[in-house]
């Protein structure tokens, strides 16, 4: 399906502060239909319009302007003919609306540059720095390549499977079963209480300080609301009450479709669960802006939806992570 002609709108929610990540309108069609036809994509892939990058072990080259320089860090790419010899892990991407394609290559290591002005980045970084259309290839390539390592063999009957549809299907020669890349629904949520206070946490592995919104995955047979429910009330023991849905963000680390929320707590007594929650307190606005101050509390990453929630309910931007 045509996304282009979805993406003339912006998705982003009334009073939202800042866009959320990943997700501003790309200009990218990822042109589904071209995939199965092999005649097409040889033809876009020697085009001379063509532009092709390398992804490895979820990391991209990227160029940066020099100190002081006007512009914006980009995905180093290069034209077709250029780029790395593979004809398997070859990934079509899609076409702009100038015609150009795109395509993706999984390689064991970056290639070198000549210049040596690029340097790699995975999309944690280099999501907050790429244009909309460069974070969007950049994450489509991830999401692949994440998918192509890690299900290599049939699930049906084990057989080594092969890569069809540009990237975008295994097939298993022995048995006929078709694998498609995978996508797991997490949900992700500000909650808050009577008082408009906000429910933030620290997991366990977090640098001390480090305080975000909640989130889980969706159990099988388990609406995105029960869930939201479920996961607030396991990790801090909060009961929750009307959920609102505000807007998503694919999070490919590996497979990961984040459905963020807006939830409101109708018991206020935190219970952690001390296995995935290490601590959980209510902050007012005034209360998270003198912790922020102070530095007794640490912003999530700005790349992650999870900023864009709490800059929902705090009324402006957070401050940057220090690490």
């Amino acid at each position: 399906m045509s996304t282009t002609s979805s993406e003339a709108f912006t998705d982003r929610p009334i009073g939202l502060a800042t866009p959320i990540g990943l997700t501003e309108p790309s200009g990218i069609d990822r042109a589904a239909h071209h995939r199965l036809d092999e005649a097409w994509l040889a033809a876009a892939w020697s085009h001379p319009t063509t532009r092709v990058f390398v992804v490895s072990g979820g990391q991209v080259l990227i160029d940066e302007p020099a100190d002081g320089a006007d512009g914006r860090t980009e995905l180093v790419m290069t034209p077709a003919f250029e780029a790395p010899v593979t004809e398997t892990h070859r990934y079509f991407l899609g076409t702009d609306e100038d015609g150009v394609s795109y395509f993706a290559l999984q390689k064991d290591a970056l290639p070198g540059r000549m210049d040596q002005s690029a340097r790699p980045a995975g999309l944690r970084e280099a999501g907050l720095l790429l244009s909309p259309r460069d974070a969007s290839l950049m994450t489509h390539a991830v999401a692949l390549e994440n998918w192509q390592r890690l299900h290599r063999f049939c699930s049906r009957c084990g057989e080594r499977t092969v890569i069809a549809a540009a990237g975008h299907i295994r097939r298993c020669p022995v048995c006929g079963a078709e694998h498609y890349p995978r996508t797991d629904p997490a949900v992700i949520m500000l909650v808050t209480d009577d008082q408009d206070r906000a429910l933030l946490g620290r997991q366990v592995h977090w640098p001390e300080g480090r305080f975000s919104t909640l989130a889980g995955f969706v159990e099988p047979g388990e609406s995105i609301e029960q869930s939201v429910r479920r996961e607030v009330f396991e990790e801090a023991g909060v009961t929750v009450g009307p959920v609102e849905y505000v807007a998503s963000q694919p999070w490919p680390f590996p497979s990961s479709l984040m459905l963020g929320f807006m939830a409101k707590a109708i018991s206020s007594e935190i219970n952690v669960d001390g296995e995935e929650i290490h601590e959980a307190r209510w902050f007012s606005r005034e209360d998270l802006a003198a912790a922020f101050e102070s530095g007794e509390v640490l912003p999530p990453y700005g790349i992650s939806i999870a900023a864009r929630l709490i800059e929902l309910w705090y009324g402006k931007p957070l401050p940057k992570p220090s690490h």
